[in-house]
This record gives structure tokens, C-alpha cells and sequence, in this order.
């Protein structure tokens, strides 16, 4: 058996910077041992996907080239993680586990759980520190953003000067990006992941790119470029949420005068859409549960013993007859990233008009999402199908928002080919379009493209009303305040007599935000 080391667990941290773990086992002066295991059961989860993978897997290469220039290379170890580190006890006496605290799946959560309990029998100390804005054990969410907001201005932790090296080490390959074990190839483009990546997304993204964040933030395609792309970067941790809070706040103090109109606003709103990122994951990690049951348990059940299977195929392969509901699916499965409006807008789509329920179509935009981030992730999905019982129903129209989005067709007619020959002024609509006898192109509805699966007025309309029925019941408003008591934004409203731009909604003596502001990244 060799000395004494310190594990560093690696997880959703792929970084060396800002890593409070791997600083302070350094400290030590012990061998520090950096681990990253790669658990089988949970790439065998509904919602894991080789496109995390092959960004994982960038971000893996990268770290382990940063601690081998420390003096000690990544160690990774393919098993399940209890297994892993009492495999490990057997070779090295483990004198502490160093982590961040994880808030994710209900998957993650349990093994935690159970690694806890490991390191409880067998006498090893086991370090968890806060990782980005979510605080574990919040007393009340009445105190969550004083304390959001003082990390975020806390000195950023400084990288270990050196590792003191393993005297005996021995690390699992690393499994290629088209393992097996990842499940199936993804379809079209994957993110590049890795530190350096990240870096340089950063900063193009503030020194250029935030120019015209806000006038592109919905737009599908212009949005993939002006939005920070930096979801995935926070999302698998190669970057820190206090790194980029504070790298804005030292980019608007550089702004020169001429800089100020083109970027000021638009950086100050990327800085609040950083700071409800936080909230949302806060929710899950106060209360797991909201990855498999609605947070308003009168919804429960609501669409479960309606599903359509038809509706659902049409939908996750973008053919439900609707041009811009199929071209943003089949970006977003071509590309791994799309907008917030859109993903709102797809489940909206799929929760309302189709009918479908949230479990089931979360997670085939959890294997498409490259930035799959779970406490978003559910949040926004219960919020736009309308079960968290606080927030509006927020019902998108297919055909309004590809009129304010895609007006020219130009998006449409990239992503769904088949209308290239549709008359413009009918890409919207194509089953309003007549031909006549001068119309010489070769497509017929039914036939080239379909129709539309369903009345998308008349369904939306029958839904709200099913909801609308649940939200009049007696003690529906009593466990409403509940649900905004947990998970709530305690955001201070305006001074009596001033406007907000933002919409609210009533629940009996509470108010709820309108999501405008959660056009995340």
C-alpha cells in the first residue's frame, strides 16, 4: 500500500482554476491524487447522450493536459464510483475526498448519497465544497440571493502552483467519443469543449459578440452567434459562474465611452440572466423531485394516460406539419443548441397543442441539449408545459412566432428543405397556399411535406381550458404559495407609482415573475 493521498473528485468542475477542491487538497503538501470516474449506469440514463460525451470528452483531454502540467496527471476509472474508490482504498491509504457539491439528476443525488456513506464507514473524511450560486440546506429562499450574490464577488480561487505527484499510479484509457457505452452517434455538430475553449468563448463573446445580445437573444439564427454560447462551458464546468460574473463586471468598467452604448445594457442583461441560471438550479437542488413529478402536485397525472405516440415521433423528428416547430427540432438536433424562446417554444408546443406529457419529452431534449443542465432543465420545462402553479400559462403560437422570427423564411427553408419552393408568403402557412396554373414548381402538402398533425388554435385552446379547470379548484391557490414560498424569486418589485415592463400574475397574495427575463444564454 502506498502513502497518503488526497482525491480531488472531479464531476461537473472540468477545470483547475477557481477549484476550491484541488487548491486545498494541494495545500496538504500530500500526493494529491485528481479522479474522474465515468459511471456505466449513468450514461444508460434516459437523459445522458453521446453529444454530453464527446464535450466531456474535450474537456477531459484538456484537463489532464492542466494537471500534468502541475505534476500530476488525471487518473480515470470506468466503474461504479463506490466501487471505484474502494477499489482505491485498497492501493492508497486515502487520507481525504475532495469535491464540489453536485446538484443533478435524482441519479447523481442517490450516488452521492451512497458515497457519503462509504466514506462514513470507513472513516474518510470527505470535503464538499459550494459550487457556483446554489447553497445546500437553504434555510429559506428569502436569503439564497444575499448569499448568490457574495460569492459571485468573493476573490476567485487561484490555481495550485504544483501537485505533489502519485508514487503509484495507474489510470483506466480514456473511452473514445464513439464508445458504445455512450450510446448511439449523435446527429450533426458537437461543441468544443476544454478550458482553452471556454476561455475563448468568453472572450469573444464580451469584447464583440454581446454587442447585439439583446436585439439577437431570440432570434434562431442569429442568436447563435450574439447569444455567450457559454451555457455548456458552465454547464460541465470548464468555466466557473464567479469567473464570468466577474469578467463582466470587469469588462463594463473597461468599456470606453463609445463602447458603453453598444455594450453596457447588453452585458448588464447577460449578467441577470447569470444570476437566474443560479435560481433555477437552486430549485432542484432544494427539491429533487421536480425531475419526475410536477411542483404543483394538482397537475400530477394530467397528460400521463393521453399520450399520442404519433404526435410525439412528428414532433422529436421535426414532420408535425408546422414549418418553424420542425426547423428549430432539426437545428437543434443537427447543431445541439438552440435559443431559449425556441426550446420554450417547442415545449410549449409539445405540452399544449400535442398534449404530450413534460417527463416524456424532457428527456429527448435532454440527449439534444450539448448544455443539459438539470435544475434548468426540469424548472423550464414544468414551467412552460404550466404545472409549477405559479407562473403564467404561456402558450406560444407556432405561426405568430415564425412570423416575428423567421419572417423572410430564409431559417425555414434551411432546416426544412422541402418548402424551398413555397412562395414566401406562405412558408408561415403552406397549407393555405393554392397553386395556379403559372405556379410550375413540383410540391404538393400531404405529399413533399406533411400537414398539419393537429389544429394548432383549436388544441392550444382545449388546453388551457383543462388547466384553466385545475387552476379554479378550492385549495389550489394554498399550495400555489407553497410551491412560491420553496422556489420563488425574491426579486424586489418596483416602488409604488413606477412601472415594470414586466408582466406579473397573481396568486392569491403573492406575485410571480412573467419568464421574459429567462431567455438563458
Amino acid at each position: 500500500m502506498s502513502d497518503a493521498v488526497q482525491i480531488v473528485w472531479f464531476k461537473r468542475d472540468l477545470r483547475i482554476n477557481d477549484h476550491a477542491p484541488l487548491l486545498a487538497a494541494s495545500k496538504t503538501g500530500a500526493a494529491v491524487l485528481p479522479l474522474y470516474i465515468i459511471e456505466p449506469d449513468y450514461w444508460a440514463q434516459p437523459f445522458a447522450s453521446k453529444r454530453h460525451w464527446s464535450f466531456i470528452h474535450d474537456c477531459l483531454v484538456d484537463l489532464n493536459t492542466a494537471l500534468s502540467g502541475l505534476g500530476q496527471p488525471l487518473m480515470i476509472k470506468v466503474g461504479d464510483a463506490r466501487e471505484v474508490l474502494g477499489a482505491l482504498q485498497l492501493d492508497y491509504v486515502i487520507s481525504a475526498i475532495h469535491a464540489f457539491e453536485e446538484t443533478g439528476n435524482r441519479w447523481t443525488y442517490d450516488r452521492d448519497i451512497a458515497v457519503r456513506d462509504l466514506c462514513s464507514a470507513n472513516n474518510i473524511p470527505l470535503h464538499e465544497y459550494p459550487s457556483n450560486g446554489v447553497v445546500r440546506k437553504l434555510r429559506s429562499r428569502d436569503d439564497w440571493s444575499k448569499i448568490r450574490n457574495a460569492r459571485m464577488v468573493a476573490k476567485i480561487v487561484p490555481k495550485p502552483l504544483a501537485l505533489a505527484p502519485m508514487p503509484v499510479f495507474s489510470s483506466d484509457p480514456l473511452p473514445a467519443k464513439d464508445h458504445p457505452m455512450f450510446g448511439t452517434q449523435p446527429v450533426g455538430r458537437v461543441q468544443q469543449g476544454g478550458r482553452e475553449t471556454a476561455v475563448a468563448d468568453l472572450r469573444s463573446f464580451l469584447n464583440h459578440r454581446s454587442r447585439d445580445y439583446l436585439h439577437h437573444i431570440s432570434a434562431p439564427d442569429l442568436s447563435e452567434r450574439h447569444c455567450s454560447r457559454l451555457s455548456t462551458h458552465l454547464t460541465w464546468g470548464t468555466l466557473s459562474v464567479r469567473e464570468v460574473a466577474q469578467s463582466i463586471a470587469k469588462r463594463r468598467e473597461q468599456l470606453s465611452p463609445l463602447e458603453k452604448k453598444g455594450f453596457e445594457r447588453n452585458l448588464t442583461a447577460f449578467g441577470s440572466r447569470l444570476a437566474w441560471r443560479c435560481h433555477f438550479i437552486q430549485k432542484i437542488e432544494d427539491q429533487p423531485a421536480i425531475e419526475t413529478h410536477c411542483m404543483h402536485p394538482a397537475f400530477e397525472g394530467l397528460r400521463v394516460h393521453d399520450h399520442n405516440e404519433a404526435y410525439y415521433q412528428a414532433w422529436a423528428n421535426g414532420q408535425t406539419g408546422y414549418p418553424f416547430i420542425d426547423a428549430c427540432m432539426r437545428n437543434l438536433t443537427a447543431e445541439g443548441w438552440i435559443t431559449f424562446r425556441m426550446r420554450a417554444m417547442l415545449v410549449s408546443f409539445a405540452s399544449y397543442q400535442l398534449w404530450l406529457d413534460w417527463r416524456v419529452t424532457g428527456y429527448h431534449l435532454a440527449r439534444l441539449f450539448t448544455d443539459y443542465e438539470p435544475g434548468i432543465h426540469y424548472s423550464q420545462l414544468q414551467m412552460q408545459s404550466g404545472v409549477t402553479g405559479i407562473n403564467a400559462m404561456r402558450v406560444y403560437n407556432p405561426i405568430k412566432q415564425s412570423m416575428e422570427h423567421s419572417a423572410d423564411g430564409v431559417f425555414i427553408r434551411k432546416w426544412v428543405p422541402e418548402l424551398a419552393n413555397v412562395p414566401t408568403a406562405f412558408i408561415h402557412e403552406p397549407w393555405k397556399w393554392q397553386k395556379t396554373l403559372i405556379d410550375d414548381c413540383d410540391f404538393t402538402l400531404g405529399k413533399d411535406y406533411p400537414k398539419p398533425i393537429v389544429d394548432q388554435a383549436i388544441s392550444a385552446k382545449a388546453a388551457k381550458e383543462r388547466l384553466a379547470e385545475i387552476r379554479q379548484r378550492l385549495d389550489f391557490k394554498t399550495t400555489a404559495n407553497g410551491v412560491f414560498l420553496k422556489h420563488g424569486s425574491r426579486k424586489a418589485r418596483p416602488a409604488k407609482g413606477k412601472s415594470s415592463k414586466r408582466k406579473s400574475i397573481k396568486v392569491k397574495s403573492i406575485k410571480v415573475k412573467d419568464d421574459d427575463q429567462l431567455s438563458l444564454f
